[in-house]
């Protein structure tokens, strides 16, 4: 099965996770989706696919920009300006800027969130054969309110609790802000004929703040009210700072008249973790006197969550560093005129260390091949085979402490893409097989709660050998006609180990489709997404969602080439369902929503 937490900056591996960091996509000028098993472009990853976010960059020679205001649900602004110009008066001296601000309430209660971005980058054509950018971001992210989990999914008679989608275990006084700070910098040098060395470097900081409440257990029916059997704050501060190279050279030459190509390369590393504690809490008046004042779904947190007393340091964390070296090599190579194949193989090196030696891991020399071919059957049409490794250390723990060895596999894919109204339509439909070995599952006890690893409150995980996956996946999108787009998906897999299902808290199945149409001014669209059933737990503990449509919409007009107004509507039908589920817990999906978005361009 596939976890997609694998992350590259201009094509550069980071070990943040951008997820759960809730990355701001503003400074980014694309998201590129890398399919198949990222092996070869990353060293360490995940099978299915990784995302490359590009960054905007200063290659305007004369001055633009735009400005955006939206105001949605919920009372959420947010205001961007995005500047871009020439610093000279022959344009090869660049500078770019984005600024951004932004307010957002929830349909939960307590739950807000405000942003701040700042993102400027200089671009200078030294010479006709050298380019050199620098840059740097701050972003600033506080959230209020932050659940830790989800709402208890069962009553005390077995039956499924039915909350309203705004409640919220959780407290005003919760928080988890942070801070990131980016600088990065690069060259591209022609070195002679069309031979280029690319040379990128990024350093980045990561402070974290959290004070976060979980609460788990199962709800009294006819008071509304829960003593929870599971209850913690966790307070954490961390810090992480990251360094990352990459160097390649890019040799085109021709071979029996066709043009092929040879890239050489290596990237380094290093992300240190150099503050990190944590701890636990207590409450006033001992665990009686919490039990004799439960949470009240009616009325809220109530006075009980106010009482949580904080003891600093109940857990200790120690300064870590992850460290990860490659060398690769890849070619690009046509065989024929409409035959074509790239192949490569990457020698990687991988170390975690620890301050106490508690936890220490390397593993050296992990050979990761790549294998695949195109070829071009007829106009506009054609199919391809790939074959790759994966090999991805992992931080999850087993119940006694120890780390769970590296996920390893192999993925195979084929398919056919094609092009269609004169190059305005693409098509692409690919099957695939993946294998893996020592894949990360949650530990569960007999009642179906989270076991925790020995001496902490981290959830346990186990090894799961021989997960086999298989699917396929359609996607169109483009022009259809002058007036009418479409953009249409679906993706369909299985995951068994031994014949028992996985991963089963993700859809089997899902699909998409919006069609959108434009004339003169005006421009519209709707469209519906489908997900499957998907469910964890047994017997007792069983949660399921059942299959859900949503349905989506917009509606946008053009006063003139520089002013845009457009709005955006989803859950058209306010469907209410769970976005997400755990170990008897859920948390709901949003509710109808809208966003009205200003824009103005120049």
């Amino acid at each position: 099965f596939t976890v997609v937490d694998y992350y590259m900056i201009d094509g550069m591996p980071t070990t943040v996770n951008m997820g759960l960091n809730d990355l701001d996509l503003g400074i980014y000028d694309r998201v590129e989706i890398i399919k198949g098993a990222n092996g070869l472009t990353t060293g360490a990853g995940n099978p299915a696919m990784a995302t490359n976010l590009v960054r905007k960059r200063a290659n305007s020679k004369v001055f633009t920009g735009n400005f955006s205001n939206s105001y949605g649900s919920w009372d959420s602004w947010s205001s961007t300006v995005d500047l871009s110009g020439p610093l000279n008066n022959d344009g090869t001296l660049r500078a770019r800027t984005y600024l951004k601000h932004s307010d957002q309430g929830s349909f939960l209660n307590y739950y807000e969130k405000e942003r701040n971005v700042a993102y400027a980058t200089l671009d200078w054509d030294v010479t006709d054969k050298t380019n050199l950018y620098l840059g740097a971001t701050y972003q600033q992210l506080n959230r209020s309110g932050v659940r830790w989990g989800g709402v208890p999914a069962f009553y005390t008679d077995g039956s499924y609790t039915d909350f309203s989608r705004s409640t919220n275990v959780s407290a005003p006084w919760t928080y988890w802000n942070q801070d990131d700070t980016i600088v990065f910098a690069g060259i591209k040098q022609n070195l002679f004929n069309d031979i280029n060395l690319n040379l990128a470097y990024t350093w980045r900081k990561t402070e974290m703040d959290t004070q976060l409440l979980y609460a788990g257990g199962k709800v009294d029916k006819a008071t509304n009210t829960s003593s929870f059997d599971n209850l913690s704050v966790w307070k954490a501060e961390q810090e992480i700072i990251q360094n990352n190279i990459d160097a390649y050279i890019s040799v085109p030459f021709t071979l029996l008249n066709r043009t092929q190509e040879i890239i050489l390369g290596g990237s380094w590393s290093k992300s240190e973790a150099t503050k990190y504690k944590y701890g636990g809490s207590s409450y006033a008046g001992g665990a009686a006197s919490y039990l004799s004042n439960p949470f009240s779904y009616t009325n809220g947190a109530g006075a009980l969550l106010k009482d949580v007393i904080w003891q600093d340091g109940t857990y200790a964390g120690y300064p870590n560093e992850t460290t990860q070296s490659s060398f690769y090599t890849s070619g690009k190579i046509e065989l024929l005129e409409n035959l074509k194949a790239i192949a490569g193989v990457r020698l990687s090196n991988w170390k975690y260390e620890t301050e106490t030696g508690s936890g220490n891991r390397k593993f050296d020399n992990q050979v990761t091949p790549y294998f695949g071919m195109i070829y071009d059957f007829a106009q506009n049409h054609s199919v391809y085979a790939s074959y790759t490794d994966i090999f991805n250390p992992q931080s999850k723990k087993q119940q006694d402490g120890n780390y769970l060895d590296p996920i390893i596999g192999k993925q195979y894919e084929t398919g056919i893409k094609s092009e269609w109204f004169d190059k305005r339509l693409n098509t692409a439909l690919s099957i695939f097989r993946i294998q893996q070995d020592n894949v990360a599952s949650l530990l569960y006890d007999a009642n179906g709660n989270n076991v925790k690893v020995l001496g902490t409150i981290d959830n346990a995980y186990y090894g799961i050998n021989g997960v086999k996956s298989e699917g396929f996946e359609f996607e169109a999108d483009g022009e259809i006609s002058e007036h009418w787009g479409l953009n249409f998906g679906i993706a369909n897999f299985e995951a068994k180990s031994q014949g028992v299902k996985v991963n089963t808290t993700n859809s089997r199945t899902t699909s998409n489709l919006f069609l959108k149409f434009k004339t003169g001014q005006w421009k519209a669209g709707a469209g519906l997404s489908y997900k499957s059933k998907f469910y964890t737990g047994t017997g007792a503990n069983y949660i399921e969602q059942e299959g859900i449509t949503l349905a989506s919409a917009m509606l946008g007009y053009e006063f003139d080439k520089n002013i845009s107004l457009q709005a955006n509507i989803e859950n058209i039908f306010d469907k209410k369902y769970y976005e997400g589920i755990g170990a008897n817990s859920m948390n709901y999906g949003n509710p109808r929503n809208m966003t009205l978005i200003f824009r103005y361009v120049f």
